[in-house]
């Protein structure tokens, strides 16, 4: 059986880590090259670095960032935010990242992922999706056009968003991680904008409905606030990684305490 993964996000905004909550509020977390080079040092499987303004500002990713985090670290990159061309991949993988993650690009030209994949391989493309619970009464469900599940608090169907959250696409997440996966894309990193930075746990319908729907991995994202959550990404959710960023960042947990609480409940984990 694989191994679950445990990996930090570093959002990076003008040089710095940055957390917020629902893609708002940020405050500082650090510098990203310290943090990175800690995590691995800490039994981190993989490090995603998120320049989660790029887009939204319409700028390219800080490549000397890139680079000096790729000298640092000795476990996968990924690297997203303000990617828009298969010269951007280029750039970011020369830089020394292991795979990158598109999201608005992606949802505003598909075929990228398709060329990306057959240029650079399936195992490079990450496609992040920014999903956000969009709730539909129940007398309403078969007039939708749109694959509605029923959550805690009555029905929703889950809504792509792109430009680090701000702009909603009208998109239904489910079927964006099908056509994601048919044009080659090698791995799905899934947030929930209602859970991010919340620490109540993952969206667990979320997660589940897209992992089932996909038979590529499936990273959950958004809302971690204990090891307990964790452990129902894996369980509950399906999920083969789960991404946090504030509870490591200000300490509250160690990717160890972490490893630990779920490899006691039977979740294989590579340990130190």
């Amino acid at each position: 059986m694989l191994t679950k993964r445990i990996i930090p996000c570093l959002d990076i905004k003008d040089g710095r880590v940055v957390k917020g909550t629902k893609f708002l509020n940020l405050r500082d977390a650090g510098d990203p090259v310290e943090l990175a080079q800690y995590y691995d040092n800490e039994g981190a499987d993989e490090l995603v670095f998120l320049d989660i303004t790029a887009s939204a500002e319409k700028r390219d990713i800080i490549i000397d960032v890139v680079e000096r985090t790729a000298e640092k670290v000795f476990i996968p990159l990924t690297v997203g935010g303000g990617i828009k061309s298969i010269e951007d991949f280029r750039k970011i993988l020369r830089a020394g990242a292991d795979k990158v993650s598109i999201n608005t690009a992606a949802v505003k030209n598909p075929n990228l992922i398709k060329e990306a994949s057959e240029i650079f391989g399936s195992q490079c493309v990450v496609v992040a999706i920014d999903a956000k619970r969009h709730y539909v009464n129940e007398d309403e469900i078969d007039k939708i056009d749109k694959n509605v599940v029923k959550v805690e608090d009555g029905y929703c169907w889950f809504e792509v968003y792109i430009y680090g959250g701000k702009k909603e696409t009208g998109i239904d997440a489910i079927e964006w991680a099908k056509k994601a996966e048919e044009l080659g894309a090698g791995e799905i990193l899934l947030t929930s904008i209602d859970k991010d930075g919340t620490k109540s746990g993952y969206d667990l319908v979320l997660t589940k409905e897209i992992s089932k729907s996909v038979k590529l991995p499936v990273i959950a994202s958004g809302g971690c606030g204990k090891p307990e959550h964790v452990y129902e990404a894996f369980t509950i959710g399906k999920a083969d990684a789960a991404l946090m960023a504030g509870i490591l960042h200000y300490r509250e947990y160690t990717i160890e305490e972490i490893k630990k609480y779920c490899a006691d409940r039977g979740i294989p984990m590579r340990l130190l």
